[in-house]
Order: structure tokens, then C-alpha cells, then sequence
């Protein structure tokens, strides 16, 4: 399930930009010359988000596209600036489509089923 390995990788490379972002703006951190790390993982967060929901909506049909709404602030966020509220909170907004399809990929998928309509025999348990 590749859907599974790509939504991982999104959440993990969107916590990574959310903690190197939150770490800059409180002054625990400075990047100085490397400033253009946060600008990478968030083309990384963008790209793998992206290839997760398609993944997902093509092995999980309707019940996969709960990830689809965070790609929009996932596309305003550099027209937002980097000063004021607006980065930060299109960045968290991002968040609960995240966990959520965390959770839909936690759950195994639905059977597939073959073009008779019947579900495809898994050669387990009894038919």
C-alpha cells in the first residue's frame, strides 16, 4: 500500500517544517545561511501530500480524500508572507487532514472487488 508509506512521509516532513518554522519564529533557533531548509521540506510536504492523495483516492476511493482540502493552504502559504498570522496559520490548518488520514491509512482497506461486483477471494477463512 503505497498510499500508506507516502501519507507517513507527508506527516512526518510536515512536522519537520512545522518545527523548524516554530523554532525560527520563537528565536530558539537560527538558520542563517540555511534558511532555504524550511523552503525545502515544505517541497517536500507539498510533493508528498500531494502524491498521498492521489495514492489514497486511488486505493481508498471517497473515504480517501479526506487528505485533499489541506492541499489548498498547502498553495497559498507562499502568498502568505512570513511575518503576521497568516503563514502560521495556514501552516496549522494543514494539521487535521493530516491526522486524519493518518487515520484512514491505519484502518486496513476495504476488499476490492472484481468486475462481477463479487469481492475477490483473499484465500483466507472460510468462503
Amino acid at each position: 500500500m503505497i498510499s500508506r508509506a507516502l501519507t507517513i512521509a507527508a506527516a512526518c516532513s510536515y512536522l519537520a517544517s512545522c518545527t523548524l518554522g516554530l523554532g525560527v519564529a520563537t528565536g530558539r533557533w537560527r538558520t542563517g545561511r540555511a534558511h532555504w531548509l524550511h523552503h525545502a521540506l515544505y517541497i517536500s510536504t507539498a510533493g508528498t501530500t500531494a502524491a498521498a492523495t492521489v495514492a489514497l483516492v486511488a486505493e481508498r476511493g471517497r473515504r480517501g480524500a479526506v487528505l485533499a482540502p489541506a492541499l489548498a493552504p498547502l498553495a497559498a502559504i507562499p502568498y502568505a508572507g512570513t511575518r503576521g498570522w497568516r503563514h502560521p496559520a495556514l501552516a496549522a490548518s494543514v494539521g487535521p487532514f493530516i491526522a486524519a488520514a493518518l487515520a484512514v491509512v491505519a484502518r486496513p482497506a476495504p476488499e476490492q472487488t472484481s468486475r462481477g461486483g463479487r469481492r475477490a477471494h483473499s484465500g483466507r477463512g472460510a468462503r
